[in-house]
């Protein structure tokens, strides 16, 4: 596909639906567990039988409270429900409870950092609404089948400002998403199960233009790596058909991951095509000091300040304390084995190096570690005063893998202690030397590569439990 991005600019904006993670629904009291067979969570109010009525669940607005909170937001004291009226056979009521005039959130900032550059994207607004149900096409030769089970399902919809100008930020901004909701405990995060799903708005125009283009909207994209392939795919459309002279018309596609293409799903609708209005079945939501307040007092230590404290405290460096707070999880492991051992850069380079390798290459999440953060800590103070080399600690770290034991008990078990007996370890390298004339020539003839492959030698013959630093020293002594 041609089109080149030289002469355009790219302006992205996101729409991303959190579940929240309450236990029942947002105006029923019906379940939603993921999984469970069709139409099973789908109660009277869920379907919209005649004569039921909806009922706020205190549980969803909290969590949309706890956001607010997070991102520095107004939280809008007197907030009210619309309905969103359009057909479609998932929507049993012909309309969806959603809010638009009067949203809970409004505004605050989420901080990402691209290419080493931190940049501050805004949000325009977060709501709360129900989820529609779900057409099911796959399981029916010549029909379509309805579950009802998610409808109802509380999200909160969060709205970015068109601030980010490139596939790369707008996964960087969906990421820091999905880490602050999920560490803020009110959503699990979960994309296969549709509770974190991205709709990307994505339009072009010339550099120095400040009107913005037509823009078309990517719907439902359940991973980042789909997010970052259908944004530049249809950058790259839109670019090209402009460039042949079409006009972009606005519209809402869908990203095919089989293809990677985006296809054109139905015309876009503008705000007033849903022909929105007031709830009158539901009155305004108020949030008092009182009960804001309460909700602030359950936030846990955030994100950015974390990552701040953790540079202070052990010494990381920004990139570190950053990859650190990926998840909670990973913040309160790396803590726990760096307060073991008391050596922050060190356990860090541990978690981020040897642990996160092993855990990728097993596929398994950092609370699923068979190493504990404790047994990682006892592992870098043995590092630290000189019983392990960054060699040995490996296999006593394999070790720990395979639930071998303790550090110690490992070191013990398997004769890893490095050799720190300077005796010992001088009559190896004397014995390399006599052993090796040749390389000794070459390094007094200016060789440099000769000493490395005599310290080579010494970790051999020592089984690599010689002290390298040592080796190093007593090599030059030696052979000046």
């Amino acid at each position: 596909m041609k089109g080149s991005h030289d002469n355009w600019e790219v302006v992205i904006g996101l729409e991303i639906h959190t579940q929240l993670a309450t236990k029942s629904k947002i105006f029923s009291g019906s379940s939603t567990a993921f999984g469970a067979a069709p139409n099973t969570q789908a109660s009277a109010v869920d379907i919209a039988l005649p004569g039921v009525l909806p009922v706020l669940n205190r549980g969803a607005v909290e969590c949309a409270i706890k956001f607010g909170l997070a991102i520095g937001a107004t939280l809008n004291r007197v907030n009210v429900f619309d309905r969103k009226n359009y057909f479609y056979p998932d929507l049993p009521k012909g309309y969806q409870i959603s809010q638009l005039a009067k949203p809970i959130v409004e505004g605050g900032a989420l901080t990402i950092v691209v290419d080493g550059e931190e940049r501050t994207i805004h949000l325009t607004r977060a709501h709360m609404e129900e989820d529609a149900g779900k057409s099911l096409h796959e399981d029916f030769h010549g029909m379509t089948g309805i579950d009802l089970n998610r409808a109802g399902t509380p999200l909160l919809e969060i709205v970015s400002e068109p601030e980010m100008r490139s596939s790369a930020e707008a996964v960087a901004y969906a990421r820091a998403l999905h880490t602050l909701v999920t560490w803020i405990g009110i959503c699990d995060g979960n994309m296969q199960e549709g509770s974190f799903r991205v709709d990307a708005n994505v339009s072009v125009r010339p550099v120095g233009q400040k009107e913005f283009g037509t823009r078309r909207e990517i719907k439902n994209l359940n991973s980042f790596r789909f997010l970052q392939q259908a944004i530049d795919y249809e950058v790259r459309w839109q670019i090209e058909r402009i460039e042949d002279g079409h006009k972009i018309h606005q519209a809402t596609v869908l990203f095919d991951p089989d293809t990677g293409e985006t296809r054109m799903m139905r015309s876009k609708e503008e705000a007033h095509d849903y022909r929105y209005f007031p709830d009158p079945d539901l009155l305004p939501v108020k949030l008092t000091e009182d009960w804001i307040e309460a909700v602030r007092a359950e936030l846990p230590e955030l994100p950015a300040a974390m990552q701040a404290r953790f540079q202070n405290d052990y010494g990381v460096s920004a990139y570190d304390a950053a990859v650190l707070t990926g998840s909670r999880a990973l913040a309160d492991y790396f803590e726990a084995a760096a307060k073991a051992c008391g050596q922050g850069k060190l356990a860090a380079n541990w978690v981020m190096g040897e642990l996160s390798a092993a855990l990728n290459k097993a596929e398994l999440d950092i609370a699923q570690s068979p190493v504990s953060a404790a047994q990682l800590g006892a592992l870098v103070s043995r590092i630290q005063d000189g019983t392990l080399s960054g060699k040995l600690a490996k296999q006593v770290f394999e070790g720990l893998w395979e639930g071998a034991g303790e550090v110690d008990a490992i070191i013990e078990a398997r004769g890893l202690k490095q050799m720190s007996d300077s005796g010992e370890l001088e009559k190896i390298v004397d014995d390399v030397l006599a052993a090796n004339q040749k390389s000794v020539e070459e390094f007094r003839a200016g060789k440099g590569k000769a000493f490395n492959a005599l310290v080579g030698q010494v970790m051999k013959a020592s089984k690599g439990k010689a002290n390298p630093a040592q080796v190093n020293d007593l090599l030059k002594a030696k052979l000046q």
